[in-house]
């Protein structure tokens, strides 16, 4: 159940004032990110950006503008992420806009762009890559993928056509339309092969684990899009028994993985005929979190 949000804090007289009070309601209350929360949500508000709400610090906020901060504070106040308060979240240097069917984009999924880019062979001598992201959710993988392969053209599939409403959209803002398309299916199963790179970030939490996730998570992201079956692994497994089909001969699949599943999701990976295509990735916090396989030989 998610929190009732809490009364809204009052807001001081200027900019300036406005985010130290934020910051130090929000530090107070636990928020792991209180300066940052603090001012991206008052530049929200405001319509300011970094610069212009340092420059205009000393301005006096209106009795409107006063009762939107207090109100996008609440919310956050209640555990409601940032990006889902403010509608987007940057991912690769690209600002995505997300919606209630499309998980928050992570820093750690990143390294499977990483791992995908050193992995592929951007010069094999074809004109087009092709390329699926399998769960695509507001188009992350995809999108970025494109910004770095600008001889690629993407599909992206959802079972969620208001995930792959808010994909569509991405691609369109991001000027990605024509080399961009988007269908309703699950993983891969309305696809025909052959792709050159397939990528996914698909549900990992075991589902008795969801309760215990963090508000930001558990309460706000889209459970179809944590919910990974009991043991975690389901979507590993609708991934590896279409892998072989949609990949080319030279083809490499890049999953991202939940926390100590690298031994478990290499088992059913090779046992679907998928041999490593390089080392695995970690995150920033030692995390397996990217695999690249291949099929075999």
């Amino acid at each position: 159940m998610r929190a009732e949000p809490s009364p809204s804090p009052r807001v001081p007289a200027t900019i300036a004032a406005a985010r130290r009070a934020l910051t130090q309601t929000f530090r107070e209350r636990g928020l792991d990110t209180p300066e940052l929360d603090a001012r991206l949500l008052v530049g929200h508000a405001l319509g300011l950006d970094h610069a212009a709400l340092a420059g205009d610090g000393e301005r006096i906020i209106t009795a409107g503008e006063a009762e939107v901060i207090a109100a996008l504070a609440a919310r956050r106040l209640a555990r409601e992420p940032v990006a889902r308060i403010v509608g987007v979240k940057e991912f690769w240097g690209l600002n995505l806009s997300l919606n209630a069917a499309t998980l928050v984009p992570r820093p750690e999924t990143e390294t499977v762009v990483e791992a995908a880019l050193a992995a592929i062979d951007r010069d094999r001598g074809v004109s087009t890559l092709r390329v699926a992201d399998l769960g695509t959710g507001s188009g992350a993988l995809l999108l970025a993928l494109l910004t770095e392969l600008p001889a690629a053209h993407g599909i992206g599939t959802d079972v969620s056509p208001a995930a792959l409403g808010c994909a569509r959209a991405n691609a369109l803002a991001l000027g990605f339309c024509h080399r961009a398309s988007f269908i309703a299916c699950d993983y891969g199963a309305a696809l025909k092969g052959s792709f050159d790179l397939v990528v996914s970030n698909p549900p990992y939490v075991v589902n008795d684990d969801i309760a215990m996730l963090a508000p930001e998570v558990r309460d706000f992201d889209p459970h179809a899009a944590l919910d990974g079956g009991p043991d975690g692994l389901a979507g590993y497994r609708a991934i590896a028994a279409d892998a072989r089909r949609l990949l080319s001969p030279d083809g490499i699949l890049v999953v991202e993985l939940g926390a100590g599943q690298l031994g478990a999701v290499t088992k059913i990976l090779t046992a679907a005929g998928l041999a490593a295509a390089g080392p695995p990735r970690y995150d920033l916090a030692g995390i397996a979190r990217a695999l690249p396989v291949k099929p075999w030989p």
